[in-house]
């Protein structure tokens, strides 16, 4: 066999090992042999030799009868370092420019942090009359666009509403307009923080769908209307995918 042959093997072989852990999933965290066969297209045997090789070097762990297969200690090495070097403002910065090029309005990055969101970058707009938050704001969660389109991708929602947010009798409409934020995939807010001002934004996640924030466009009432925000909202749906997944959002 020639060298590139023997190279060509070798590329194959780690292109269906990376399918074998990419078959794990938040929901599906322990597999057998037979699910993972349904997963990816490899031979049985292929498969068991793949992972007594990703079991070595333990990216995959097992145990049981039937045995089945999860994730390992390396797989979690791999992460920690991911995330200790990543810059959620740095890795934003394409998809904040093309929605500042594409909309001329204000455009924030926000990150969700304990009861807050907190704005973590922004594109100001550049026309006279427009409205800007600051790197550093930060904003009750349960209050306005960029917030709500948070809290409606939690766990446990309600728990945010304190008694000082929230009346005890608005907690179902509250909860009710969550559902709908998050059916729609989109928050919008009017009058609100600022009169005269409206926000529309949309969530973005990091890796096993965990929301990590939100991401909002922000323009005066005057050129912000109905047809303008579907719009906008739009556009921040696309690029908010795109920010997920550079997040490692599958």
């Amino acid at each position: 066999m020639s060298e590139i042959e023997k190279m060509g093997d070798s590329v194959r072989a780690v292109d269906r090992a990376l399918e074998i852990l990419l078959a794990f999933t938040v929901n599906d965290q322990r597999l057998t042999a037979s699910e993972l066969l349904k997963r990816v297209d490899l031979s049985r045997p292929t498969l068991y030799r793949l992972l007594k090789a990703l079991e070595h070097n333990g990216f995959v762990v097992s145990s049981g009868d039937p045995q089945r297969f999860e994730l390992g200690p390396s797989v979690a090495h791999l992460a920690h370092v991911w995330s200790s070097s990543l810059d959620v403002a740095t890795v934003a910065q394409p998809t904040m420019r093309r929605l500042w090029d594409e909309t001329g309005e204000t455009v924030s990055l926000l990150v969700h942090q304990g009861p807050s969101r907190i704005c973590v970058a922004e594109l100001p707009s550049a026309q006279p009359l427009s409205f800007k938050r600051g790197v550093g704001y930060r904003e009750d969660v349960t209050l306005g666009a960029s917030g709500r389109v948070i809290l409606a991708h939690v766990a446990n929602p309600e728990t945010y509403l304190t008694k000082d947010k929230v009346k005890k009798a608005d907690v179902p409409a509250y909860l009710q307009r969550l559902e709908e934020i998050r059916t729609a995939g989109f928050a919008v807010s009017k009058d609100e923080l600022i009169t005269g001002a409206v926000a529309v934004a949309v969530p973005y996640f990091v890796g096993g769908g965990k929301v990590m924030g939100s991401l909002a466009v922000f323009g005066p009432s005057v050129r912000m209307d109905d047809k303008r925000v579907a719009h906008v909202a739009g556009l921040l749906k696309q690029e908010a995918e795109k920010l997920s997944q550079a997040l490692g959002q599958r």
